[in-house]
């Protein structure tokens, strides 16, 4: 099994999109990428933490690669808005990819540079790697898959898991 974690917003959108994803055998929401010990929803929320929203992977590389996870990442976020995804708005929320070896950075950092040659914006994804991950609040995991009624799930949610079912149905 192989790991990555990335922050694409809200960490209950981007967990809901891969664990759709065949070849992914766990998401698991969390925290990283910042300064602050033992990190809660409420302390990351203030911003004040440094840390993002993100979900941890772990994935079987035979059965779907590192570039097919991060096309899917790069199509179900907005990689080119500084610090917001939608309505919501600061660092917590920001486009980071957390790469678990000094090669997954390598390729990770290749595939980037080709996306920012695609966009007509400056992809703004920041990439560096992991120096530890601390998972969510039991409440925030399969958020989606238990609440799929709530407004946030039916308005930002589900219109991720349709574009996902129409470009990587396969």
């Amino acid at each position: 099994m192989d790991t990555l974690v990335l922050g694409g917003g809200c960490f209950w959108c981007t967990e809901a999109v891969f664990a759709r994803v065949n070849g992914v055998k766990s998401v698991l929401p969390g925290y990283a990428g910042g300064h602050a010990i033992h990190p809660t929803y409420e302390t990351v929320c203030s911003g004040e933490t440094g840390h993002a929203e993100v979900v941890q992977l772990e994935f079987d590389s035979s059965t779907v690669s590192l570039e097919q996870l991060l096309t899917i990442f790069f199509s179900v976020h907005d990689p080119t808005t500084l610090n917001r995804q939608g309505n919501d708005v600061g660092t917590q929320y920001r486009s980071i990819i957390l790469c678990t070896s000094d090669a997954q950075m390598d390729r990770v950092q290749f595939f980037v540079r080709k996306k920012a040659v695609e966009h007509a914006h400056a992809v703004v994804t920041e990439i560096r790697r992991l120096d530890r991950f601390y998972p969510a609040e039991q409440k925030h995991e399969r958020y989606y898959d238990r609440n799929p009624d709530a407004p946030y799930c039916r308005l930002v949610i589900a219109p991720k898991l349709e574009k996902l079912d129409r470009k990587f149905s396969k």
